[in-house]
């Protein structure tokens, strides 16, 4: 059995002082759930607010990106050991923002994924199509260059999660139907299954990501392949991001 995990990626948003505010509350709304990890990825300048913030609850941390390399001359770049130092728990790599607007590819994914897990956190690695790439008919290509380019020899790791965004869904009030959904983490799963093995397969947690909201979560996750949320603006706020970790009601 899969647990599900709900991350919340605040992008841009949010000072040290208002994610230590706001992950307090949330681990309040949240406090006594089980069966579902939830995690917060703030900005780089808040992680170590956050962290102290969450300490004692079931609220992990992680950050939005990583460099590969452990340290060196890379201006302007943070290293997983300096994420791991402060108390994160969580990376992500490899978001479409981050490959839309700073040149992130299928290699570098690969190499941040490495890296990610060699410290011993859990990654979450993510994979979508554009709306062109969608239109043109290409998601299902699209997805399987990704997954077997940035994360095939990764997938047997347990610390590995794939989070799905249909670039077109992410912050457009656009979300993708559960069935579309659905169809989408199956194919991942599938190619997961012939690049590693089918156990791994089985075992790799798939998020689903684009526009998750209160009112569509229990939907979403009522699909026997979509294993939990990687949420954006619905996430920055507690109220709203305590109702999706509460799904079930």
């Amino acid at each position: 059995m899969r647990t599900p995990v709900m991350a919340g990626n605040w992008k841009m948003y949010k000072t040290a002082r208002q994610a230590g505010e706001t992950i307090r509350v949330l681990a309040g709304l949240v406090a006594g759930v089980d069966g579902v990890e939830v995690v917060i990825c703030p900005p780089f300048t808040a992680l170590a607010a956050a962290v102290e913030a969450a300490g004692g609850s079931g609220v992990a941390i992680g950050a939005q990106d990583c460099h590969w390399e452990n340290e060196g001359a890379f201006t302007g770049e943070v290293a997983v050991p300096m994420i791991a130092d402060l108390g994160c728990r969580y990376c992500i790599v490899g978001h479409s923002e981050r490959r839309q607007f700073f040149g992130e590819t299928d290699a570098t994914v690969d190499k941040k994924v490495a890296a990610v897990l060699a410290q011993g956190l859990h990654c979450i690695a993510c994979v979508g199509e554009t709306l062109a790439e969608r239109e043109a008919g290409q998601t299902l290509a699209v997805l399987e260059r990704q997954v077997r380019g940035g994360l095939s020899r990764h997938l047997t790791s347990p610390r590995l999660v794939i989070a799905y965004e249909p670039v077109w869904a992410i912050g457009t009030g656009k979300t993708a139907t559960p069935a579309q959904a659905q169809k989408a983490h199956a194919f991942i799963r599938g190619v997961a299954a012939r690049a590693a093995d089918p156990a791994a397969a089985q075992a790799v947690r798939i998020l689903y990501g684009g526009s998750v909201k209160p009112d569509n979560i229990a939907a979403l996750m009522a699909q026997p392949d979509v294993d939990g949320g990687l949420v954006g603006g619905a996430s920055l706020d507690a109220a709203s991001f305590a109702k999706i970790v509460r799904f079930r009601g």
